[in-house]
């Protein structure tokens, strides 16, 4: 399966959305927080199709907090297959995955896709390829845990994860206070145990 005939693969959050409009967008992945309006930044862009999911960016139940469910992720791998089903009929195209920040969510979306279209390619692969495209990416491990067995990757993808949670962290040690405030600490845990492996 191929990722499309897409030739650009562009991460992003919604205050970059403007910057894209001119670029030749052809296929969106739009994550958003429940009821959060459409972007108006669409407005812009030239005809598209366009998928979007309405969930939080989060990990761990919570008071008002709508989980990414297994759904959800299903619902990004039916996009990225509709996606490779279009791919004869194009020449070249270029997918933009987008949340809130451009970090989290999209990242994991991005990731699952790229697992998807690349069934044999390693996780670390995967990620190094990622890192690529959104150097700051943390990907929702829900989402990653989720997308794991969907994909029959009988947990490598989630143990990866964890790898590059530690690359993350290595580089950029300020980040594990705020991702535990935040409900993450379960992620920090996980990069911080790859580190001493």
């Amino acid at each position: 399966m191929s990722l499309v005939s897409v030739s650009l693969l562009t991460i992003c959050g919604l205050e970059e959305l403007a910057s894209h409009s001119t670029r030749g967008v052809t296929h969106i992945l739009s994550i958003l927080d429940p009821d959060w309006p459409e972007p108006d930044a669409f407005r812009a862009y030239d005809h598209h199709h366009r998928t979007t999911l309405q969930f939080h960016d989060a990990i761990e139940p919570a008071p008002g907090i709508i989980l990414p469910q297994v759904d959800d992720v299903e619902a990004i791998l039916a996009f990225g297959r509709s996606l490779a089903q279009e791919a004869a009929a194009r020449e070249d195209g270029h997918l933009l995955v987008h949340c809130h920040m451009g970090i989290s969510r999209s990242t994991a979306a991005m990731l699952m896709l790229l697992a998807q279209a690349r069934p044999q390619e390693a996780e670390d692969t995967l990620l190094e390829h990622l890192g690529a495209i959104r150097p700051q990416a943390w990907p929702n491990l829900r989402m990653i845990e989720f997308a794991d067995g969907l994909l029959g990757r009988s947990g490598q993808l989630t143990t990866a994860l964890g790898r590059h949670y530690a690359r993350q962290l290595a580089a950029r040690p300020d980040l594990a206070g705020p991702m535990r405030r935040a409900g993450r600490g379960r992620e920090v845990d996980m990069g911080l145990s790859a580190a001493r492996a």
